[in-house]
């Protein structure tokens, strides 16, 4: 379990270009949106809003996290087919190698499983709208919960090691710690930390990263096909 920890955080940080393209537009509106955001002290004020949107966010991801691990275990144990997160834990590997080749720019297919997404988003979005610009840190918190469903190959395959975790408490401690691994990313865009931004979206820096991703997959597919052998 410590292991698949790691490595959803590490999807986390390692994808955290991504993140900036998709979540950074909005942390930045967030920044823009606060009350007097153009006077002295801004830098004080942000962090509340900051850290309300991505708690909301985070308890999303643990939401979902639940839902897939609890569901995907019951299945497993319902079926008797002990065999079958053996089966999906290959799955998640190949969901990791296809995420590697993503995020290193080698191949975008990763980005079509994004539209499984689309239909929930369409209901979520508007709602997820109407709470811009936010009043307080309070409304940033759901604005956050709302905004965590959206189509993110990123988060998809996270969920698939969330699907293999065995139960609902150990999914939701996967997306989590997943999480976790984006916060550095979307803190840095709030906070207009330029030169972490600029690190996170450099070519060799995401290309390191996806090497590391695809090592990882490779050898959890190894262990999962010995384990079917």
């Amino acid at each position: 379990m410590a292991t698949e920890l790691y490595a959803a955080f590490f999807i986390g940080l390692m994808g955290a270009g991504h993140c900036l393209g998709m979540c950074g537009g909005v942390a930045a509106a967030i920044t823009l949106g606060i009350p007097g955001h153009q006077q002295p002290g801004i830098q004080t004020k942000r962090w509340p809003y900051l850290v309300s949107y991505n708690a909301g966010r985070l308890l999303s991801y643990m939401a979902a996290g639940a839902i897939i691990g609890g569901a995907f275990a019951g299945l497993a144990n319902l079926s008797g087919y002990t065999n079958a997160l053996t089966y999906l834990r290959l799955f998640a590997a190949i969901m990791m190698i296809l995420l590697a080749l993503y995020l290193g720019q080698w191949w975008l297919g990763v980005s079509k499983v994004e539209r499984i997404g689309q239909g929930l988003w369409r209901k979520i979005s508007p709602t997820a709208k109407s709470l811009l610009p936010l009043k307080s840190p309070t409304t940033a918190l759901p604005f956050g919960m709302l905004w965590g469903w959206l189509p993110c190959g990123l988060v998809y395959s996270t969920l698939s090691w969330a699907a293999v975790s065995g139960s609902a408490i150990s999914g939701a401690g996967i997306m989590l710690a997943f999480g976790l691994g984006t916060l550095p990313a979307m803190i840095a865009v709030g906070s207009m930390a330029q030169q972490l931004q600029k690190l996170l979206k450099n070519l060799y820096f995401k290309r390191a990263s996806a090497l590391l991703l695809l090592a990882y997959g490779v050898h959890t597919g190894y262990i999962a096909i010995k384990q079917m052998l």
